[in-house]
């Protein structure tokens, strides 16, 4: 299913004015920054939710994806949105997502929403709202692996073009995003 160009122009807005900001900021990478995405308004808009899910899906149409996942916490919006949007289009894609720790207390699990060894053999595409250098979502990268999943992608929201893509390429494993920085800071 082709990318819808109203869906998209209709997600860049609603980033631009819930999302997006210019100030000094420190990022998850460690580094400084005069603009930051805060992606969370973004996804916890419905509207907001239902445009990066249908640009979401129709990126990954075709690729034959067993899993979505993603990091805590940014990922998870996004993953219950994607994966709640595929079950009403009758294509149901289930989701996980990946501790930063593992709790204390409980099952003790790292991955959380599915079954024990789930992931053997299956294709996974890990999501992340914002990507600078791509270290947040190869944490879910490694864990979905050590579970026996082969991740055949990393999809962004926005990627600030600092270093993900490169990571991504040494790991062998596609990295794209929907938006690009610079297309928030030249308008």
């Amino acid at each position: 299913m082709p990318e819808d160009i109203k869906v998209r122009q209709r997600a860049f807005e609603i980033i631009k004015t819930r999302s997006f900001g210019r100030g000094d900021i420190k990022l998850a990478s460690g580094k400084t920054s005069t603009f930051y995405f805060d992606m969370k308004p973004t996804m916890l808009s419905p509207e907001g939710a239902h445009v990066l899910s249908e640009l979401i899906l129709a990126r990954l149409s075709g690729k034959g994806i067993d899993y979505i996942g993603g990091l805590e916490m940014g990922a998870v919006p996004l993953i219950s949105t994607v994966s709640l949007l595929s079950h009403v289009r009758n294509e149901p894609l289930p989701g996980f997502f990946v501790r930063k720790d593992v709790k204390k207390h409980g099952t003790r699990k790292l991955i959380e929403g599915l079954p024990v060894d789930d992931l053997r053999g299956k294709r996974v595409v890990i999501l992340e709202d914002v990507t600078t250098s791509g270290g947040s979502a190869m944490i879910a990268v490694s864990a979905a692996q050590a579970e026996g999943a082969e991740v055949v992608m990393v999809l962004s929201i926005v990627d600030r073009g600092e270093g993900a893509a490169v990571l991504y390429k040494d790991k062998n494993i596609e990295f794209d995003s929907l938006f690009k920085a610079e297309e928030f800071l030249a308008s």
